[in-house]
């Protein structure tokens, strides 16, 4: 090979190259997500709508179900796994337990990278002390 050197150092750094976005920058990968805050009253029901396992994976499936039975079906009733009864609502429903919107969403919001447009139509409630 004529220059088998510069094709090696090459090949090394394209394949560095490919492998970078894969690479843990800043140890993210090794940090946990932030454990969010809870109001009193969430603290006393010791449960959410559904079992804690769903609300983090599906919350936002579960949210625009909510939305397309409440607003295009009328349907202002949810009746969780467990056959409880809930009103569908963001603001008196979920609100009244997760009231910090800062510690409660914002926190694992800006942990994941999403920026969820519930805001763009509710109000975001005002915290609490």
């Amino acid at each position: 090979m004529y220059d088998g050197g510069k094709i090696i150092t090459g090949l090394i750094i394209g394949i560095g190259l490919l492998l970078l976005p894969f690479w843990p920058i800043g140890n993210k990968w090794a940090s946990k997500p932030p454990k969010p805050e809870l109001t009193a009253k969430a603290k006393e029901a010791g449960k959410c709508v559904e079992p804690k396992t769903f609300i983090r994976q599906k919350h936002m499936e579960l949210l625009d179900k909510w939305r397309d039975q409440a607003i295009r079906g009328g349907n202002r009733l949810y009746i969780n796994s467990e056959n409880v009864t809930y009103d569908i609502s963001l603001q008196n429903t979920c609100m009244q337990c997760h009231s910090n919107k800062a510690k409660f969403c914002d926190q694992c919001h800006n942990y994941t990278g999403v920026d969820p447009f519930c805001w763009d139509c509710h109000i975001a409630p005002k915290e609490k002390k």
